[in-house]
């Protein structure tokens, strides 16, 4: 990341919004915004098999792993506004297993892009059933979206949920349901 060119950009926006970059509580201003883009993009940066660090182990268990409430905070991608909630994630294992504290650290890679939560949510399900290869793999996000409340609509109590279902989270109602009904407790 050029940090140089996002200060650059951050004086431009403020001479263009009316502000005097050279005023005192804005001097180090631009130097801040783009140390905070830096960390909060850094999911560009992350590499799964990285994160993952060989942490997947092969286990005979075959019964539902949920964690819930995983706090993700991101950055929408159509106004670069903060949005942000928890992300539920569940799997059925099919032989294989991941240390449970790699779940979060994969919603961290991809909430830490310039996002939509829609598409976080699939990345998410879709990495786990990528590198687990389990029966079915369950996720469901819940946001707060700053674009929605501090500008356009400005409901501030408006949420975001969204899901996605593979295997036999999508194929059976019942496993499906057991997820919903785990989460909500």
């Amino acid at each position: 990341m050029e940090s140089e060119k996002i200060k650059e950009f951050v004086k431009g926006i403020l001479e263009e919004i009316g502000e005097d970059p050279g005023r005192e509580g804005l001097l180090s201003t631009p130097k801040r915004v783009a140390r905070a883009y830096e960390y909060l993009t850094r999911g560009y940066k992350m590499d799964i098999e990285q994160v993952l660090n060989k942490a997947i182990f092969t286990e005979e268990y075959d019964e539902m792993v949920v964690v819930k409430n995983i706090d993700f905070y991101s950055m929408c991608e159509h106004h670069m506004l903060p949005f942000y909630g928890k992300v539920h994630v569940a799997y059925i294992p099919n032989g294989k297993i991941v240390g449970l504290s790699k779940i979060p650290r994969i919603v961290e890679v991809f909430a830490r892009r310039l996002q939509v939560q829609e598409r976080m949510t699939q990345e998410i399900a879709n990495t786990i059933n990528n590198y687990l290869h389990p029966q079915g793999v369950g996720v469901v996000a819940e946001g707060f979206h700053m674009c929605m409340a501090m500008r356009g609509v400005e409901k501030q109590n408006a949420s975001a949920t969204t899901s996605s279902m593979l295997g036999c989270f999508q194929d059976d109602p019942k496993t499906r349901m057991e997820f919903l009904n785990l989460i909500k407790s």
